[in-house]
């Protein structure tokens, strides 16, 4: 975008990209404290230095340029350039418009990453470039945009962003014989899995894991205190979660079940008396049907959702192409004919039909890594995702 009418937008330096990226990595400190509204960070230059950077800290609080600004000094960005990972916002929130601001400080040139889907909050490099500011942006296609915020640009009013994590052995599988409580991966891992659930919205796991495993589901290890810890959730259509679930411990807040009609009376209003929030949902032989259960879920309000198996229900999700990231964690270890598959008889998505060629190759099975694979301790930790050509319906983000 460029405020002279007719001329093209000039072409961005490798400076220009590697600030932008730096912009990108200071928004990602907002993880889980500044949902639902989106990670935003903002690098001020001028003369080729770096005179302030900020990033939106908490949700209700200053955003990443008001911070940036703040730390530039007065006149600090007089004459500098603001790059910024989301469109600076145009409309008057719980923080005052972001494309004054930087007027007010005298930037000369903007330029922004994801474009602002809102109705209302959208539009501010239209406004920076009407006042004057020279506007680059977006730069981030949509994928891009939405991989970054997945909890604010994800439109579907269908069902929520979905992000499976799956810790596997060498052979394929996510515990050493059924029925068996397996520590698959280290502790490494454990943290960032907990990491993972600060900023999701809800944490889902599947009937088997929730009687063998007896997890918590809440987030008690890593570097951040989620403002608001996620829901806790189980899928069990048949109502078997034992009444001294730990998952049901008051203390930890209600879990939420979802079930089908095949679960008996007795059982669910069991659950009820220990707290669990119990909702039927469509299903079929006792199982529920992934489709309509996301549906009740998105209709809540929950945007995104991290699944963490087991392989029942983390196979009902890939084969329904339900899921939007996979975590695949894989421990340097066998667990041989006894172990317990990832994906029961061949449903799903096989761990190695899952990986494709590393980063910068073609992608196949229309799954890709979003980067590079990386050592947990002893573990290597997987990132991919799933590479779809449609839009997501529109509607307006939260304030």
């Amino acid at each position: 975008m460029d405020p002279e009418a007719g001329r093209p937008p000039e072409p961005l330096t490798d400076a220009d990209h590697r600030y932008l990226a730096r912009a990108v990595e200071l928004g990602r400190r907002g993880w889980g404290r500044v949902h639902p509204n989106p990670m935003v960070g903002c690098v001020l230059v001028r003369d080729g230095q770096v005179v302030g950077e900020g990033w939106h800290r908490e949700w209700g609080g200053p955003h990443a340029e008001v911070n940036a600004l703040a730390a530039a000094g007065p006149d600090g960005a007089r004459g500098a350039t603001a790059y910024v990972s989301l469109e600076p916002c145009r409309h008057e929130g719980k923080t005052p418009p972001c494309t004054r601001a930087l007027e007010a400080a005298g930037v000369r040139r903007v330029v922004y990453g994801a474009r602002d889907p809102g109705r209302h909050s959208g539009g501010g490099g239209e406004e920076l470039a009407r006042a004057g500011i020279q506007v680059v942006g977006p730069v981030f296609s949509e994928a891009q945009a939405l991989r970054e915020n997945p909890g604010f640009f994800h439109r579907s009013p269908a069902r929520p962003w979905i992000c499976l994590k799956l810790a596997l052995s060498l052979d394929g599988a996510i515990a050493a014989a059924r029925g068996e409580r397996t520590a698959v991966t280290g502790p490494e891992v454990q943290v960032e899995v907990h990491r993972l659930r600060a900023g999701m919205d809800a944490v889902m796991v599947g009937a088997r894991t929730a009687r063998v495993d007896d997890p918590l589901l809440t987030v008690r290890l890593g570097p951040v205190a989620p403002r608001v810890p996620p829901v806790r959730m189980v899928v069990d259509g048949r109502g078997t979660l034992p009444p001294d679930s730990r998952l049901l411990d008051p203390e930890e807040g209600p879990v939420h079940l979802l079930t089908t009609a095949a679960a008996p009376p007795g059982q669910v209003a069991a659950l009820e008396a220990r707290g669990a929030r119990v909702t039927v949902v469509p299903g079929r032989e006792g199982r529920v049907a992934p489709g309509p259960a996301l549906h009740v879920l998105r209709a809540s309000g929950i945007r995104t959702l991290l699944c963490e198996g087991g392989g029942r229900l983390a196979a009902a999700l890939l084969e329904a192409d339900l899921v939007d990231r996979l975590h695949l964690a894989v421990a340097p270890r066998f667990f041989g004919e006894g172990g317990v598959p990832a994906f029961p008889r061949g449903r799903g998505l096989p761990l190695f039909q899952a990986l494709p060629a590393p980063p910068g190759s073609r992608a196949r099975e229309g799954w890709a890594f979003v980067e590079a694979p990386r050592l947990l301790g002893s573990d290597v930790w997987m990132t991919l995702e799933r590479i779809r050509g449609r839009r997501e319906e529109e509607q307006d983000p939260p304030e």
